[in-house]
Formats: C-alpha cells, structure tokens, sequence
C-alpha cells in the first residue's frame, strides 16, 4: 500500500504541477489512460467499489420468508428467538433450500442491523424526574437476601437517590418519593415511570391508564405531574435506567455486609450525596451544582402518611392479622374493633385515635410478632401460665428477676408466685431499668414483696422552696423588717438576761 500511494503521489505532483505530461507517465508505468485519470482526479486511492448489490439466486426468494420470522421474534422471549442456525435448519426442511449456511447467517446479521432502533437525543428540563426499581443481593444480618432498591433521578443535573426495602409494594413506593423529595429539597414539577402494579390498575389505550388509588393519594398531596412511558418502551426513562445499573455496579460489588435495612440506607444516602461531587461530561458545574438549578415544587407542610390502612378485629389471643401474619396487641383491647397501619418498617395498632401498639413490620408469611407487656396483665388471673406463655418465651429479664422469683416462692410458695407477677405488672408502668433497679435493692432485705419493690420504683418527690411574694399584700410593703443581731440571743441566755 505505501508503495502504490507513494506512486499515487509522485505522479499526481508530476503532472499537476506541469513537470511532465500525461503521455510521459503512460510511457513510464505502462497503465491504462483511465487509470491515469482516475489518479489525478483522486488525491488518494478509492478501493474497491461495488456499483450493485450482488445477487444471491438461492436466497433471495425465501428473504421475505426470514424477515418475516425475525419480525416475530420481537414479541417473544429472547431466549426463544429464533438463531441463524435454526433458520438455516427450517429453510432446508420446510423450503428445500440447497445453499450455504454462510450466506443464511449474514443475510439474518444485515436484517437485524438494519431493524435496530435508533433514538433521538432528548433534551432534560429542570424540575423532571424519573422512577424505577431494580433488585440486587444484599447481607442483611448475616443472610443473603434479595432487596428492592427505589431509584429517583433528575436528568437535568444527573443527581439520584436510592432507597432500599424488603420489597417493592405501595409502601416503599411512598416511602421512597418522602425520602427522595426530602433528599432533594423539593418536589419535582414532572416525574416519569414505568407501567408497574403498585401505580397501574389497567392500560386502556396508549396513553390512557386507569390508576391505583395509592398512587392518586401521592400525587394529590405534593401536587406534581406525572408521566407513564408506552408499554416496552423503558428507554423513556433511559437516564434512570442507566443510573440504576450504574448503582448496582458501584455501590452493590462486593455484596453490602450491614446489620438492618436502616444502615443500609444511611450508607445509600452518603454514597448519593458524595456522587453528587462529579462533573458531567460536557458540564461545567458539579451535580450539586447543577442541583441548585432544579425547578421544584414545595413539600407540603402537611405530612404525608405512607401508610397501608385496614379496619380489623382482634382474636380471643390478644392477635389482630395484617397481610398474612399476626401482631399482639394489649389483652385489655381483645375482641375490639382496631385500625392497623402499615408502613414500610413498622406496623402500628390504633383504637379509634389511640396507639395501642407498634410492632417492627414482618415481611413474611404466617409469622407472629408478640410483645410481652401485652400478657402481663392476663398473668393476674392466669398465673399457671407464666412458665408456659408462648409471648414470655424470648422475653429475656435481667438475672435479678429469677432470683426474686426463687426467693418469693422459697418464702411463700404459691403466694410467692402472684408477688412475683404483681412485680412483673410494674414493667407496664415503669422502664426495666427502673424495676430492675428497685428489685436488686428489695432483695437486700430478708421479706422482699411486690409492695416493696413499688415503692423503690415510685420516683423520689422533690420539694420545691416557696417563695414568698408581695403581690396582692401591698399593706405589707411598708413594713420594714431589719436585720437580727445574733448577738442578743447569747444575752436573753444569760443569768443577768432572766433577771
């Protein structure tokens, strides 16, 4: 190649610069006229160029027949589409085809290039957002559990937040929107999603969607518009699909080792802040930077409740049922007609405006959630239940507990066992801290009683000093008291002082 483009070049400048002519050079190289003009026409070879497409007489009739198949490959899985070898099989069963495979596979490569999508760069507004999850394997105390991750990203400034739950539901959904617009410091004016359940009842048209009620309750109380991409069609939101597999890259390897989903958060949250401290390619400012020219709409000063609500009834065990498992609550609230809420964390149990009860939320099936406090009560009448409770069977006490048990039923015997419960009763009233502070100082004394034990939990009164004030005694204020001279004391003692 150097060799012919270094020809190339001599002849061009011989000729073009008038050092010799045309003929002169046929007679040196011996090629062709056209060739010649071809030289001096081109500053440098062109290569080989095809005029027409070439023909291929045994494909060319079954080129529909393949298309066709591709085309409806796309509404199929991908690990159900068609390869060019299982074309290249049904072309000689079914069509009696007699050429190669070669020319199969590149006639199914050149239909698939030319049937790729092409997308038109989008220019992003300021106050616009975008929604999606994704999953990724988490070690949560010590098990390897698979998390929902809730991604919120502004295109315009690139910045994101991302919040983990056990699952993707209407809980974490409004959670994660709380969290996100506290994170930014405002509410985004337009906000893009996916078709997912936890918003979607039913598509009825292109654009038409018929929504949950969650998602309606979310929009009506920080007011933003909101946006659905067409159904597979998730490059809509390509700016948040892209940072979800950025964070599952980055901040997901190596697997997360943390004690609770609360941890996991906290770490969530500092490594998107810190991220905020890139510049973009193309960008002057960092993301934080660019966040400060975001368009957003307040946060309500009402607060939003990101709860799941249901109006239930509890058991003759004490128990009221949420989503498939069981949650104490107070015996005195048995048979009772409860609301629950349900947040993403936590479970809380409400009589009419009272909370009766909160318990941690269970993501499971079929699990039960005591709290001990809440049987004590029923001990008063039960007592031959204290060893066989299944609510007081992980109800770990200090050791001064047993010992005063020992000692109650060594002095008293049956008896001993209802002092020992009335002492356990003072747990609803009092910290543990505080009883196990007033039992370690009744076992100190030979009798040791619930009575005693009360009474060293029973807060220490502490007298206040009375000031004594003029106001509504004015007649007091001319009086004038003046200072006591000790002195005088010693002389009404003296002898000469009773004379």
């Amino acid at each position: 190649m150097y060799k012919d483009m270094q020809l190339w070049t001599d002849i061009r400048r011989r000729v073009l610069n008038g050092e010799c002519s045309k003929r002169q050079i046929i007679r040196e190289t011996g090629m062709h006229w056209s060739t010649l003009e071809k030289i001096l026409h081109n500053p440098q070879p062109l290569g080989y160029q095809r005029k027409t497409e070439p023909s291929k007489p045994k494909l060319d009739p079954h080129l529909e027949w393949i298309k066709g198949i591709i085309k409806r490959d796309k509404s199929r899985v991908k690990k159900q589409r068609h390869t060019a070898v299982r074309i290249y099989r049904r072309l000689c069963k079914e069509r009696d085809f007699d050429g190669g495979y070669t020319i199969v596979r590149q006639a199914v490569k050149e239909i698939k290039r030319r049937a790729k999508e092409v997308f038109m760069p989008l220019r992003h507004i300021p106050g616009e957002a975008q929604v999606d999850y994704f999953f990724a394997l988490v070690n949560i105390g010590g098990t390897l559990k698979k998390v929902a991750f809730f991604c919120m990203a502004l295109p315009y400034s690139d910045m994101f937040f991302i919040m983990a739950s056990p699952r993707e539901c209407t809980e974490s959904f409004w959670e994660g929107h709380i969290r996100a617009f506290n994170f930014f410091g405002g509410v985004p004016t337009r906000i893009t999603y996916d078709n997912s359940r936890v918003m979607i009842k039913q598509i009825t048209g292109c654009h038409a969607r018929t929504f949950t009620d969650g998602f309606l309750q979310l929009a009506s109380h920080f007011l933003f518009e909101y946006h659905f991409c067409n159904v597979r069609r998730a490059n809509e939101k390509g700016v948040v699909e892209g940072i979800c597999k950025y964070a599952r890259s980055n901040f997901l390897v190596p697997v997360p080792q943390v004690k609770d989903y609360d941890e996991l958060n906290e770490m969530l949250a500092g490594m998107c802040w810190r991220d905020g401290e890139r510049k973009l390619r193309g960008k002057v400012q960092t993301k934080h930077g660019l966040l400060n020219e975001e368009c957003f709409l307040p946060i309500p000063s009402a607060k939003f409740d990101a709860c799941r609500k249901e109006a239930t009834r509890s058991s003759s065990l004490s128990l009221v049922r949420f989503h498939c498992n069981d949650y104490s609550v107070p015996v005195a609230f048995a048979h009772h007609e409860l609301t629950v809420k349900g947040y993403v964390d936590r479970v809380e149990i409400f009589n009419g405006l009272k909370l009766v009860a909160r318990h941690k939320r269970i993501w499971g099936k079929e699990s039960v959630s005591y709290d001990p406090i809440h049987y004590l009560p029923l001990l008063e009448r039960k007592p031959g239940a204290l060893d066989y409770a299944q609510p007081l069977f992980d109800f770990k006490l200090p050791e001064c507990f047993d010992i005063l048990r020992r000692k109650l039923e060594s002095q008293r015997g049956h008896e001993g066992t209802k002092e020992y419960i009335q002492s356990l009763l003072l747990i609803e009233k009092y910290s543990l801290g505080r009883v196990q502070k007033a039992i370690k100082k009744a076992l100190r004394l030979p009798y040791p009683s619930s009575q005693i034990v009360k009474l060293y939990c029973m807060p220490e009164e502490k007298t206040e000093l009375a000031t004594f004030s003029l106001a509504g005694r004015e007649h007091l204020k001319g009086i004038e008291v003046r200072s006591t001279n000790p002195g005088a004391y010693s002389s009404l003692t003296s002898m000469e002082g009773i004379a």
